[in-house]
């Protein structure tokens, strides 16, 4: 059964001063809030393997964010900003980024009333010569509301990906109030980021260096990786009263056959690193059961979860991806999730979550609520009492599920 919930009651006060601008010196440096049994416990980040049962399985995402904000202008002079959210044509990330002539991507789109159809040619105002060399045009093919299908094309043969370097900047995050400077092209993104697709980073594996991931490995925690590309959907607020009229958007996510058997086998807890990686591994539940009931896996929508009860085991949805693959000679399993984690959910797989800080009536604060069985406010307001930082910059979280 679908929940009734009001958005209002997941609201919080956060102050401009409380949002993190900019990242600390260290990422490792920042603070760390422990809860476990109904009670809060204050840590520094690198104290995090002490904190890790050696017999976890921890799972990050590598997903790694792409310069997907690009400047254009009319000849009027207009400035128009457009933000790539995903690929339309070719519709694989890797082979839209491979394009080189010409692409369309679906995107958010600045200014938009001020964008009457013609040609847009890309903002160069230092003059840099590889900017003129690709020349970067944008074509509007479709428009909506808040999003449109532009075609872009440019010359010189480059990759698209290769494109987006010389032409695109890091999409901060819009809340940080500031435009993208020179260390959120390393800061805004993981140590261990590999795939390109996401327009926003997994924040909590903003934390991470190479001696906490070490220290980690050498209690005897084994990692793996998932790959989910973050859409503009984690920026969206709830602006509807019941979450129930809010839209989830589609974010595509990659696990390997590897890893499933790798989940099937442990024995230990579960530690999912950010709420991406959370929303990936309870996905599959639901791919599992689509195998067993149609023999294929297929994307989760939004309510999927509330939809019935399910008599499946987590064990049977498991065992039936997993044969699905290995039937169809296949190394990983490919699709997409619309999933909303909100209190009610029943999770099948994750058993700690490493998190950062959220808005005020966001999908994300409904993760959390649903993850520590409401007692969110107990979290946040000791978060707010203590001085820790919010947001993609902010401070962290291991949060142990009731």
């Amino acid at each position: 059964m679908r929940p009734s919930i009001k958005i209002e009651d997941y609201a919080y006060p956060l102050t401009e001063e409380r949002i993190a601008k900019y990242p600390l010196p260290e990422r490792d440096a920042s603070k760390l809030l422990y809860y476990c049994g109904g009670k809060v416990s204050e840590y520094v980040f690198r104290d995090l393997p002490s904190l890790l049962p050696a017999d976890s399985l921890m799972i990050f995402n590598d997903t790694k964010v792409v310069p997907a904000r690009l400047h254009f202008e009319r000849e009027s002079g207009a400035h128009i900003e457009i933000f790539c959210l995903e690929p339309i044509d070719p519709v694989d990330y890797n082979l839209a980024f491979a394009s080189s002539q010409s692409c369309s991507w679906k995107c958010v789109i600045g200014n938009s009333k001020r964008w009457k159809g013609d040609i847009l040619r890309l903002s160069n105002p230092e003059q840099n010569p590889e900017i003129d060399a690709i020349s970067l045009k944008a074509t509007l093919e479709v428009k909506d509301e808040r999003t449109g299908v532009v075609r872009f094309s440019w010359d010189g043969g480059l990759p698209f990906s290769r494109v987006l370097e010389i032409a695109g900047t890091v999409p901060i995050p819009p809340y940080l109030n500031r435009e993208t400077e020179a260390l959120d092209t390393e800061r805004y993104q993981t140590l261990y980021a590999k795939i390109r697709g996401s327009v926003a980073a997994p924040t909590a594996g903003l934390h991470f260096t190479e001696r906490v991931l070490q220290a980690i490995r050498d209690k005897g925690v084994v990692t793996d990786n998932v790959c989910l590309h973050v859409g503009a959907g984690t920026f969206l607020p709830v602006k509807s009263a019941d979450v129930a009229d809010h839209p989830m958007h589609r974010e595509p996510f990659t696990v390997s056959l590897e890893l499933l058997k790798r989940i099937r086998a442990n024995k230990g807890p579960l530690v999912a690193v950010g709420t991406t990686s959370v929303r990936t591994l309870e996905s599959l539940y639901y791919a599992g059961v689509k195998c067993i009931r149609q023999g294929s896996p297929s994307d989760i929508t939004q309510w999927e979860p509330y939809d019935e009860e399910y008599s499946y085991t987590t064990e049977e949805a498991l065992d039936a991806l997993i044969g699905y693959l290995e039937t169809n000679g296949l190394s990983a399993l490919r699709l997409g999730t619309r999933i909303i984690i909100v209190p009610g959910f029943r999770f099948r797989l994750t058993d700690r979550m490493v998190t950062n800080f959220h808005q005020s009536e966001s999908t994300l604060i409904l993760l959390i609520a649903a993850f520590v069985d409401g007692d969110w406010r107990t979290i946040y307001d000791y978060a707010l009492a203590h001085d820790f930082r919010f947001l993609s910059y902010g401070d962290s979280s291991l949060l142990v599920r009731k």
